[in-house]
């Protein structure tokens, strides 16, 4: 496996050349040194441990690594809890169907197409970014809210994301019991896409979309103003969330694990 010594020296550039790029688009050392491993085995020329990328940063950042890559590692972050006050959650929202009825394939991770969603919002509530996520593949879409994160303006972006999905991908959406989410039943009725409902002040119920919301603050820190985000600037976090290797995919990609399984479920259904 490579060493300290070799990534910073001339002898393995395009190793040091890898290592530098992926920093860049926020990867961990952790997931940098699997993913390394998962492509090229126990090569010694392209491998190297998580330890040794730290050590090449914090220890001789003057060498190969470049100084400024220290402020893109990640740091561990609590899982976001939310933010709403009890006030917004009185209202009762008309029609909900709760997430006891929800199928249940959807308590898996074999099948894609069962999301999870909710709000990342910023200073005092005022702006929001709407989140959505796979349970299976982890796949992350965001939704555009630079105005209002009311229930019209999350129905338009629900409809929206919804529509950007593969047909095969479009199967249910949980989310909590936040105002926001009122318009569900047009949703549903647009896109066939059916609403479920966590119990109130649950977010346990929605795992996936909780994990994921931390990572989110990465991009989306809290305390900001979420509304100077640019549909543009979404479309970049999304692309860097879901080319990252997860360690709970086995250091595959969301992209490339969605691929996989899509691709299985095509080579079964020819087989029947």
């Amino acid at each position: 496996m490579g060493t300290l010594s070799g990534i910073l020296g001339t002898p393995h550039p395009v190793l040091r050349g890898y290592v530098q790029r992926k920093l860049t688009k926020r990867w961990s050392p952790e997931q940098i040194a699997n993913r390394l491993r998962l492509m090229h085995g126990k090569d010694p020329e392209m491998t190297i441990s998580h330890e040794a990328i730290y050590q090449a940063i914090y220890v001789r950042g003057a060498g190969g690594l470049k100084r400024e890559l220290k402020a893109r590692l990640r740091t561990g972050r609590r899982v976001r809890r939310p933010q709403r006050h009890a006030s917004q959650r009185t209202p009762r929202i008309p029609d909900m169907v709760p997430i006891v009825d929800r199928p249940e394939e959807a308590l898996g991770r074999a099948v894609p197409g069962y999301w999870e969603g909710d709000l990342i919002t910023g200073e005092a509530n005022k702006t929001a970014v709407g989140t959505l996520v796979d349970r299976c593949s982890r796949y992350v879409m965001l939704l555009h809210l630079p105005e209002r994160h009311g229930a019209e303006e999350v129905r338009d972006e629900m409809i929206k994301a919804i529509r950007r999905m593969p047909a095969r991908m479009r199967k249910s959406v949980t989310w909590d019991q936040g105002s926001e989410m009122a318009r569900h039943l047009e949703i549903t009725t647009t896109t066939g896409v059916q609403v479920y409902f966590c119990d109130p002040h649950s977010p346990w119920e929605r795992p996936t979309n909780e994990n994921t919301n931390g990572l989110l603050r990465e991009f989306l820190p809290k305390g900001g103003n979420l509304s100077t985000y640019s549909r543009e600037d979404l479309d970049e976090i999304e692309d860097l969330m879901n080319n990252r290797p997860r360690k709970a995919l086995g250091w595959l990609t969301p992209i490339e694990h969605l691929t996989k399984v899509l691709e299985e479920d095509i080579a079964v259904a020819l087989t029947e």
